[in-house]
């Protein structure tokens, strides 16, 4: 198919797909990228404009034939952040998206009453928050500050949420999609009763949805006033960790120089040696907060219950527990609408 870089277009003929399925009004997909995003998109990511929607098609035909269970979001908004997490890999691509589902299912304290208005609390202590500014890079930062949370006041769980509905709020940018995000965690006066919070169930569940279970491109994560017993948070974390994002993986200690190099002071609040002020939270809260109709809507497609899957492809309850992986792998397709 060809098609100019900022086309407006419905997606292509569902023609491909069985006469009984029926799927809603589409939303128009159109391109907001500015033209050197675009061809940092062509370059990095494998992402042709002129074949774009097709790419979406077959990714779209894919999850309709091989998961018509899977109850997710089949427009092209929402599935090109896949496509492009995945360099347009469309089998990689797939895996994501049933793996994004997969932690969700499988992680109800977190995902349970997923709303911004339930991580009020959180986000107001200033545990997480985004930057005012971009980096020469184009990326985000978002700050995250555990010396904030007091563990009596509420489990680690709300801590979760709270940064994974403010990486939710960040993807659905598409600079961002191309661009990728910068992570910036001062753990500055983290106790080791703290740190004992962090155990090995948690660590694989967070470095699951962010490695293989969300479409997101963590581009560094800069740790800043690490104590010493973060050497054993990060060997609880390193084993789960793919070689490419350890990588990606820069300690600073207290010299707020070295963290300088990878984040310019201009962007930088000056609690971090910056010239940008004093670092505000209220501007990102209130953004979050406003988002909650946008959330309910985008959680609101129908997954059917691990209840409702055949009895021979359910994973054990151990399993579920240790691991963000494909729930649903093995499954014969089903007579189901793709939501």
């Amino acid at each position: 198919m060809s098609g100019n870089e900022d086309s407006t277009s419905t997606s292509p003929s569902m023609g491909s797909r069985s006469d009984n399925e029926v799927l809603p009004d589409q939303p128009k997909y159109v391109c907001s990228l500015s033209a050197d995003l675009i061809a940092k998109a062509r370059e990095e990511l494998q992402e042709k404009p002129e074949w774009r929607l097709r790419d979406v098609q077959a990714l779209r035909d894919m999850v309709c034939k091989d998961y018509p269970y899977l109850g997710t979001r089949l427009d092209d908004v929402f599935l090109l952040r896949f496509l492009r997490a995945r360099k347009f890999d469309y089998d990689r691509a797939l895996q994501l998206l049933v793996n994004y589902h997969g932690c969700r299912r499988n992680w109800p304290e977190v995902f349970n009453n997923l709303k911004t208005s339930a991580i009020k609390a959180v986000l107001e202590s200033g545990f997480v928050t985004v930057l005012p500014h971009l980096d020469p890079e184009g990326r985000h930062v978002v700050c995250i500050r555990p010396d904030r949370w007091t563990p009596s006041n509420c489990p680690i769980t709300e801590n979760i949420r709270a940064i994974y509905l403010t990486l939710e709020k960040l993807i659905q940018s598409e600079e961002t999609q191309v661009n990728g995000i910068v992570i910036l965690a001062d753990y500055k006066g983290v106790s080791l009763s703290k740190a004992s919070h962090f155990g090995p169930f948690i660590a694989k569940k967070v470095i699951g949805i962010l490695q293989d279970g969300f479409p997101i491109r963590i581009k560094a994560v800069n740790i800043i006033n690490e104590p010493r017993i973060f050497k054993g948070i990060f060997a609880i974390i390193k084993p789960f960790l793919k070689e490419k994002i350890a990588n990606r993986f820069f300690l600073h200690g207290s010299d707020l120089s070295s963290l300088h190099q990878n984040i310019p002071q201009n962007i930088l609040p000056e609690e971090y040696g910056g010239s940008s002020g004093k670092l505000d939270i209220s501007p990102w809260n209130e953004l979050l907060l406003a988002s909650e109709e946008d959330f309910l809507h985008d959680f609101s497609q129908p997954t059917l219950p691990s209840n409702c899957l055949p009895p021979d492809t359910l994973m054990s309850r151990e399993a579920d527990e240790v691991q963000c992986d494909d729930p649903l792998r093995g499954m014969k397709p089903q007579l189901y609408y793709c939501y």
